[in-house]
């Protein structure tokens, strides 16, 4: 059916139209449009029918391998997304360098339900999360060998920093673990089995706020109290925990000298023990950095080839690369060369 809004589009001007035929006459010339070419015209916009029969393209496979030259395995992974990236299927598997496959699984992952499954264990772990209402979240877990699993249902108040949550084992034991968050921590309550009492209920939570220029927060669970104070700036940070009743005493400091550089030193009064740790990026893909632990006496540097805390993704050539030497304050002959290497590949 030609509309009055598709002859407005046919009958343009000829300098947008190049079915016109400009015919000159004796007065001036005119643009004259053929009227056996506005049926084609017609038909050609209207009657164009998509194909009987449209394949789906090939879901795009992201490969990703990594070595650890401490442990000699390599570790492999083979993803990809299905149902327009609402679901992904990941197939991963560790190797030694004899060829061994070791820890199959394969995992089915979706917004509400993943689906974890353990080829050489015939084991399957089942997970799922979903909106019951506009302010009620429930989530469920279920170990199919093990026979167990946990459900756990989270309501936010209206008022917003403040919510409830409660969780229980499958099969259930006892009340439900109660744990309830507001603005300036939480409070959870939990019932627990004492060989001296049949049931006991534990209370464990972590309050905190603004002290002084920092934040401060006391943190009591089975019968030990953690006072923190954090002081944080531009260029300075500072941590000292105290344990009671042990009246155990640490303390980190971090100290940052420029955009790039920055020091870390962590101390533990009680033990005498402490560890340095320096570091300096070059840019966004590399870090160096060296340290040093009393406790078990070593001395360490590391250089990473790729964002440390990223994935292979944003690095270059989407490779990560970390090398380190780790020199025994002891027996400095037996100190080690290790890397890890982590690669991916899309297709």
């Amino acid at each position: 059916m030609v509309t009055r809004e598709n002859r407005r589009v046919e009958m343009e001007p000829a300098a947008g139209n190049p079915n016109y035929m400009m015919v000159p006459s004796a007065a001036a010339p005119a643009a004259v449009e053929p009227q056996s070419q506005l049926p084609l015209a017609v038909t050609s916009t209207h009657n164009c029918k998509p194909p009987l029969f449209s394949f789906p393209r090939r879901p795009a496979l992201r490969v990703t391998s990594e070595f650890d030259s401490e442990s000699a395995v390599f570790f492999h992974k083979i993803s990809c997304k299905l149902l327009d990236n609402l679901a992904k299927f990941k197939f991963q598997f560790n190797h030694s360098g004899k060829g061994d496959i070791a820890e199959p699984q394969i995992s089915f992952v979706s917004k509400h339900l993943s689906l974890h499954y353990d080829l050489e264990d015939h084991n399957a772990l089942v997970k799922t999360s979903i909106d019951v209402g506009p302010r009620l979240h429930l989530t469920a877990a279920h170990d199919v060998k093990a026979q167990q699993g946990e459900v756990t249902m989270l309501a936010n108040v209206a008022h917003p920093g403040y919510s409830l949550q409660l969780s229980t084992p499958v099969p259930s034991v006892g009340l439900p673990k109660a744990t309830f968050r507001f603005p300036l921590g939480e409070v959870s309550l939990q019932e627990k089995e004492e060989e001296e009492v049949k049931s006991l209920l534990s209370v464990s939570g972590i309050l905190k706020g603004q002290f002084f220029n920092g934040v401060g927060s006391a943190q009591y669970k089975d019968e030990e109290v953690k006072l923190r104070y954090s002081y944080k700036d531009d260029e300075l940070s500072f941590l000292p925990i105290l344990s009671l009743p042990s009246n155990a005493l640490s303390f980190a400091f971090k100290r940052r000298f420029g955009p790039s550089d920055k020091l870390s030193y962590l101390y533990n009064c009680d033990s005498n023990y402490w560890s340095a740790v320096y570091k300096r990026t070059y840019g966004k893909d590399f870090k160096f950095k060296a340290g040093y632990d009393s406790e078990v006496r070593l001395g360490w540097a590391s250089l990473w080839v790729g964002d440390e805390g990223g994935k292979a993704k944003t690095a270059p050539m989407q490779m990560k690369v970390q090398f380190m030497l780790q020199v025994p304050q002891d027996d400095i002959k037996s100190s080690v060369l290790m890397f890890r290497i982590k690669k991916r590949w899309d297709f």
